[in-house]
């Protein structure tokens, strides 16, 4: 390690800094031989020397050799070592990463702070929620985001994607090329907007969690509830009702969605969630299912109510609902039509 006061004695012109000294050796030896020393100083030895170069002062041969003189077969008469920052950038550029050498001139340091502002605030959110928000964007633009995210957040918002999404990202993930600037600004301004609804998201986790509550409860109970709110704020009802997803939601839900959400539920949970159900709700829900099953349910649903405990199906259309919450948190689904598609229809 080099130490700035192994540098001593008395030079002629105004006395050079510890640092200066440092500087003029460096700039004196040349990029190649002074590159090769660098690894040698830590990074704050780094930062005074180049500090301590943009400012150095000329400094004819003989203070040079006077300075430096185990070292006077590299010096030539003349030299001056006016271009100061530009050598000294040279030699930097010699001996380290261009990370490093940009990351020591302060170059990027702006540039970095804004990165680190938007990719770093990406992991206050839940991965299921990153998830859900890559899904509305083009693959191309989710493998960019993942190679932005520190590898253990982006594994877990990888994970939150659909099976059948995910090998295609992936693969457009390891293939990612330089991305152009005005394309990553574009990508970026994305992750601002992502950021922005994270921070509502986060504003609104009051009322998140009471809707949460309700969701565990019975439509008559859910309606009561929110009537009562409704005396107090209607405002407090605006941000709660849309989070609240309940069976009879289900005439809102896309077809699409409504049909990849009964692919995996029992036969017997539907059967039972459509006991006692109007004639709307059920056509939805059997419009949604093979025919096959849909014969063998509407065979079921012949005997009524008959023998039927009501908690029964309030369970059942309890456990729709949750796997639709669930199913729609994962991005696979949809539990409303867009405005776009409600605009269209």
């Amino acid at each position: 390690m080099m130490d700035f006061d192994d540098f001593s004695g008395n030079l002629p012109g105004k006395p050079l800094s510890q640092g200066e000294k440092a500087a003029a050796v460096l700039l004196a030896m040349g990029k190649t031989v002074a590159g090769r020393l660098l690894k040698y100083f830590t990074q704050h030895e780094l930062q005074v020397i180049i500090a301590c170069a943009q400012s150095l002062r000329s400094i004819p041969p003989d203070e040079l050799t006077v300075l430096v003189n185990e070292f006077e077969d590299l010096f030539t008469e003349g030299t001056g070592l006016m271009d100061n920052a530009k050598a000294i950038e040279g030699i930097l550029e010699e001996g380290l990463t261009p990370d490093e050498v940009d990351s020591l001139l302060g170059r990027r340091t702006a540039f970095q702070g804004y990165e680190a502002s938007i990719w770093d605030r990406l992991q206050d959110a839940e991965p299921a929620f990153i998830g859900k928000f890559l899904l509305r964007e083009h693959p191309q633009t989710v493998a960019y985001v993942l190679s932005m995210l520190p590898s253990a957040f982006g594994a877990k918002v990888l994970l939150e994607l659909p099976d059948n999404r995910r090998a295609d990202i992936m693969n457009r993930t390891v293939n990612l090329k330089n991305v152009s600037p005005k394309a990553a600004e574009i990508i970026e301004n994305r992750v601002m907007e992502l950021i922005a609804e994270i921070d509502a998201d986060r504003n609104s986790a009051g009322s998140t969690k009471v809707a949460e509550l309700m969701n565990e409860l019975d439509k008559p109970q859910v309606e009561t509830l929110l009537d009562s709110l409704a005396t107090i704020s209607r405002e407090a009802v605006g941000k709660v009702r849309p989070k609240i997803f309940l069976f009879d939601d289900l005439l809102q839900m896309p077809q699409r969605s409504r049909v990849m959400l009964f692919n995996d539920i029992a036969a017997e949970v539907v059967t039972m969630a459509l006991r006692g159900a109007t004639l709307e709700i059920r056509e939805c829900v059997l419009a949604s299912i093979s025919p096959r099953q849909r014969r063998m349910i509407e065979s079921d649903l012949a005997a009524g109510m008959a023998g039927v405990n009501p908690r029964e199906v309030a369970l059942a259309r309890r456990a729709v609902a949750q796997e639709a919450i669930r199913l729609s948190n994962s991005g696979q689904i949809q539990l409303k039509e867009s405005d776009t598609e409600q605009q269209a229809a």
